[in-house]
């Protein structure tokens, strides 16, 4: 059973930065697409981004964090890292990574991922 550790989230001001982690002892993280959802509480958990599990890191983005995320792999090192530019009040939210066990097309699906770690909390502060 692979277990996905989130760590990186915290305090930051609106315009602030912070960079999450996510991070597993499973050696064959490289096959999976992994993506980052969020969820605030009374909403749904929200699709942020997702880097498919290809030599390529094909990347995908929710059009809200376009431009100010940028999600990247470390293959060698097991982990999928979220950094998080230009923060706004409403990127508030508990940050949870997961594994996308669906075909690819499935990414934005929160239906289609498992392995979801214990998330991470991001507050912004206005």
């Amino acid at each position: 059973q692979v277990q996905l550790v989130e760590s990186g989230g915290g305090l930051v001001q609106a315009g602030g930065s912070l960079r999450l982690s996510c991070a597993t002892s499973e050696r064959t993280y490289g096959r999976y697409t992994v993506g980052w959802f969020r969820q605030v509480p009374g909403k749904e958990r929200e699709f942020v981004a997702a880097v498919k599990r290809d030599t390529n890191s094909v990347t995908y983005y929710a059009d809200s964090v376009k431009g100010r995320f940028t999600i990247s792999r470390d293959n060698a090192a097991s982990t999928v890292y979220l950094q998080m530019n230009s923060l706004k009040p409403e990127d508030a939210a508990v940050y949870y990574c997961a594994i996308n066990s669906g075909p690819v097309s499935t990414y934005r699906n929160a239906e289609h991922y498992r392995n979801w770690g214990q998330g991470t909390q991001v507050t912004v502060s206005s």
